[in-house]
């Protein structure tokens, strides 16, 4: 059995496993088929990024993806059920993950994150057994002409801030940390601010605190959308210049650094000073740092790799639960 821990980010899929880290830029595009011979006209060539046929479909996915088809972004929770680009992107990362480390030929179980608004209300179950519904089985696909196939025999369902707890509190392993686990005696706090939303996560006792907590769309997204205010970059093409560091975000920062602590402030108010450990990760926590430093007068964990760490910590959970069936 092979466990991955698979952060279904809107902003970038990772997953890790006992290999390591893994990330691919959630940017998808259906191929249109118009490529042009750039040689012809005395270009350079560039290459094209991963090129998947899922059916009788083809994308293109990862950076540059938006440059060779036609983009799709859809940012709406129906993404973590199935739909078409979504298999791309989770096909695409499974597809570097084996160009990498080889092909898979065991079973994976995998844990996976989703955000906290749809696995809340009425509908959190259907969410969740939908995600299940469609990892769980055997996939098959073609990248760059190439035929891979991988069997997911088992799949469990979290929210993205517990990956982040899980992180904060187990061992590679997958065993507490002694030191650690005590602060999950008492309260403790999860900001993760990804590109979509920002979660707060609020444990007490082992059990979450539901009135503190929540996630909504103000992630980076929002950042983006104020750079963008003449709608003249795809939201995929500006994140990828923002990785790259040639996106200037100086005007915009501190309009989004205000609304998510305007949400923090709504939800939390001053009850984080109750909190025994406050831990902030996600790819907005590298942006927001300096600020969530100060708004917390320097109480704060912030992991060695938070764009990472959700992902991490529930490949830790993993090994947590087959630790628990050995000793069962």
């Amino acid at each position: 059995m092979i466990y991955i821990g698979e952060d279904l980010g809107a902003g970038a899929n990772k997953i890790y496993s006992s290999q390591g880290g893994m990330l691919l830029q959630a940017i998808v595009s259906a191929d249109t088929s118009q490529a042009v011979n750039t040689a012809l006209l005395g270009f350079h060539n560039r290459k094209p990024p991963l090129k998947l046929r899922i059916g009788g479909m083809t994308f293109f996915v990862g950076p540059g993806a938006h440059d060779w088809g036609r983009a799709i972004e859809n940012l709406d929770y129906e993404r973590m059920s199935g739909v078409p680009e979504t298999r791309a992107i989770v096909y695409g990362i499974l597809t570097r993950y084996m160009q990498k480390h080889g092909l898979v030929s065991e079973p994976i179980h995998m844990v996976v994150g989703l955000p906290l608004e749809p696995l809340s209300g009425e509908q959190a179950q259907a969410n969740a057994d939908d995600t299940r519904r469609w990892l769980l089985g055997t996939h098959s696909w073609e990248a760059d002409g190439q035929a891979y196939q991988i069997e997911i025999g088992e799949v469990k369902v979290t929210s993205q801030p517990t990956g982040a707890m899980y992180d904060f509190s187990l061992d590679p392993n997958g065993q507490y940390i002694p030191e650690r686990k005590a602060f999950l005696n008492q309260e403790l706090g999860v900001i993760s601010v990804g590109f979509n939303t920002v979660e707060l996560l609020t444990i007490s006792g082992y059990s979450i605190v539901q009135g503190m907590t929540t996630g909504r769309t103000s992630g980076v997204r929002r950042l983006l959308e104020l750079v963008n205010s003449e709608n003249l970059y795809t939201l995929g093409e500006l994140d990828s210049k923002l990785r790259a560091g040639k996106l200037d975000v100086r005007a915009a920062l501190p309009v989004w650094t205000r609304e998510v602590m305007g949400q923090i402030e709504k939800t939390w108010g001053a009850r984080w000073k109750r909190f025994s450990q406050t831990i902030i990760v996600g790819g907005g926590a590298l942006l927001l740092r300096d600020a969530m430093i100060r708004r917390f007068n320097g109480r704060v964990f912030i992991p060695d790799d938070p764009v990472m760490s959700i992902s991490r910590g529930l490949y830790k959970a993993a090994l947590q639960q087959a630790n628990r069936r050995k000793s069962q």
